[in-house]
């Protein structure tokens, strides 16, 4: 069981902002949702949630994030999974113990929800996940020893769900159903309807 942890800070945020956002038109960082950029709304909902550290994953836009580190991904066409391997290599040498992994295009994850997976690990989980009506989405928590093999299993436009299929007995599901929706853009209509339903999700999926 890892040691006790009072904060968040050991546990960096990865968010991953590298697509073009082809359906919706332009990329999906730069969107504006209850006037912010998503990508600027990633980097809030982490860091009230406690992460001290966050690198923001770019590829087909990279947008101006002042002090934010970002990190740009030159194969950002080819999926999410070079996204994630190239995220989590570049906090190799950070000193993060675990890391929280969010999507730029999930606006209606909350702090609340990041910080219940952190204190998953707290608690001594490894790898825990967000589960909504019992299935798992996003965010993901993974502990550093899981790295290396996340990274080896993520391809394509697929990021860290063959990891925590293949080792599910290691994930501990972390329920925020209560607090949180996985609801992503995809198109304008899923912007607006997300528009629609407010800035903290009141509208829940079934």
């Amino acid at each position: 069981m890892a040691a006790h942890r009072s904060t968040g800070t050991s546990v960096a945020a990865l968010v991953l902002a590298a697509g073009q956002g082809q359906r919706l038109g332009q990329p999906k960082a730069t969107v504006e949702f209850a006037g912010q950029r998503l990508v600027d709304r990633c980097v809030d909902t982490v860091r009230s949630a406690g992460c001290a550290t966050v690198v923001v994953v770019t590829g087909a836009v990279q947008p101006d994030l002042g002090a934010v580190r970002q990190v740009h991904n030159p194969d950002w066409a080819s999926g999410m999974g070079s996204s994630l391997r190239l995220g989590l290599l570049a906090l190799e040498d950070d000193g993060a113990d675990a890391v929280v992994i969010v999507l730029v295009d999930q606006p209606l994850i909350t702090s609340e929800a990041v910080a219940r997976l952190l204190a998953a690990y707290t608690a001594g989980a490894r790898a825990a996940v967000a589960t909504y009506s019992g299935k798992r989405r996003n965010p993901v928590l993974l502990a550093r020893e899981h790295w290396p093999r996340v990274r080896e299993m993520a391809q394509g436009d697929v990021g860290a769900r063959p990891f925590l299929t293949a080792y599910a007995h290691l994930v501990t599901p972390i329920p925020c159903d209560d607090i949180a929706s996985p609801e992503d853009i995809d198109t304008l209509a899923d912007l607006e309807r997300l528009r629609a339903t407010g800035p903290r999700g009141d509208s829940r999926p079934v």
